[in-house]
């Protein structure tokens, strides 16, 4: 059964799309004539066409009783970069098999087997999503820059000690300053630097 997705509020009140495909089946059969509805006063053939489709709906019904409890436990994603927090998106298969978990408990009195059940569609809403997509994009920049000036603060520190230790030049602390700065500027820069050439000195 390919459920289609519906919408729900997350664990942080954002409306997400969500949506799964079940594999079921009837493994007591005692239970699901007697829970499940259907009309028992039609032929056999007819009893059995309506019972499929009772068995259907009420697939249906607790699928999405399911889904909306399991988007109720977890956020869509993580917005803080240091939460290691299980979430929609990042969950796989621990979210997977919570949603089976769920979803038994919802068609085990009706003598439904769950056989497999997975999370086939997840997206933000379409009211929100451009949204979430902008913060997204923020966070991969904000990321992406403090590697960058990690990567340089470090390179900076091994130029200078490097230069210190092969006795390649002194440097007093002024001039010091003054090359991590430039080499800041160099690492850091989202364009190829301009070199300019000092024909005097630091002082004038």
């Amino acid at each position: 059964m390919d459920v289609e997705p519906i919408k729900v509020n997350d664990k942080n009140g954002n409306p997400i799309m969500i949506g799964l495909v079940l594999v079921w089946k009837i493994s007591d059969t005692y239970k699901a004539c007697f829970e499940v509805d259907s009309d028992v006063r039609s032929t056999i053939t007819e009893t059995s066409m309506k019972s499929v489709k009772s068995f259907d709906s009420f697939v249906r019904v607790q699928s999405d009783a399911a889904l909306r409890k399991l988007a109720g436990l977890y956020a869509y994603d993580n917005m803080e970069r240091d939460d290691e927090e299980i979430t929609l998106r990042s969950g796989g298969e621990e979210v997977n098999e919570r949603l089976e978990a769920e979803l038994r408990k919802h068609l085990e009195i009706a003598g439904i087997e769950v056989v497999e059940a997975r999370i086939n569609y997840l997206a933000y809403a379409a009211e929100i999503a451009s949204v979430m997509l902008r913060r997204q994009q923020a966070d991969a920049i904000i990321s992406a820059r403090e590697k960058i000036v990690e990567g340089a603060v470090s390179m900076v520190d091994l130029a200078l000690k490097k230069l210190s230790a092969d006795k390649i030049v002194e440097l007093d602390e002024e001039r010091k300053a003054a090359m991590v700065s430039n080499l800041l500027v160099v690492l850091c820069a989202d364009e190829s630097a301009s070199p300019v050439i000092n024909t005097g000195t630091l002082y004038q």
